[in-house]
């Protein structure tokens, strides 16, 4: 469906539980058409669903779908974000979340014990630095190629300023959002935040 958003691709990006799938589901309140497969349902730690696109897993080997989000929002998780072709065929809107690094590492520590993944060793003190110089690195990645436009936003502020947050990534997506919708989607958030830092 053309909502007007144009041939560039929206990327929303960021560590992950640092508020990618809420951003997803802003933009998507704010009509933002979105690439979302719905191969990874809702569950506990994400009631409202992931929004993922399952092919951005394997990026860096085949790119050949991106074609298919022109004019839409896509997740790629930082991780994957190095992947993405800076050639010139492409251009992005990147919507980077961050999130106070303790509490990304109490909720990835309490996703992994749900799923029976945890090992102290994958978060420990030296994880907040690691998470510093890999975010460091992707945003140094973003500035250095014309290809992206982008904005940074924290995970906290948009549950205590979402208008301020809707009003940002509405102008650096071209003006085209419903900011009052998007507003509603980080407000129905909170409950679920209050019970992820406890």
């Amino acid at each position: 469906m053309d909502m007007g958003f144009g041939e560039g691709i929206t990327v929303v990006s960021g560590i992950p539980r640092s508020g990618t799938s809420m951003m997803m589901q802003m933009l998507g309140a704010g009509g933002m058409p979105l690439l979302v497969d719905g191969a990874r349902p809702a569950d506990e730690d994400n009631p409202e669903g992931y929004f993922e696109f399952e092919p951005v897993a394997r990026l860096a080997l085949d790119s050949s779908w991106l074609k298919l989000a022109r004019g839409r929002a896509v997740k790629v998780i930082s991780q994957f974000l190095l992947g993405l072709p800076v050639s010139g065929a492409y251009s992005y809107d990147v919507v980077f979340m961050s999130r106070n690094v303790d509490q990304v590492m109490a909720s990835q520590r309490r996703m992994m014990q749900r799923r029976g993944t945890y090992r102290p060793e994958l978060l420990d003190e030296r994880t907040p630095s690691r998470f510093a110089a890999h975010c460091e690195l992707v945003i140094g990645w973003l500035n250095d190629h014309p290809c992206f436009n982008w904005v940074a936003i924290d995970y906290g502020e948009a549950l205590l300023d979402p208008m301020s947050v809707a009003v940002r990534v509405n102008r650096l997506l071209g003006g085209g959002l419903d900011v009052a919708a998007m507003v509603r989607v980080p407000t129905a958030n909170l409950s679920h935040h209050r019970e992820d830092d406890r």
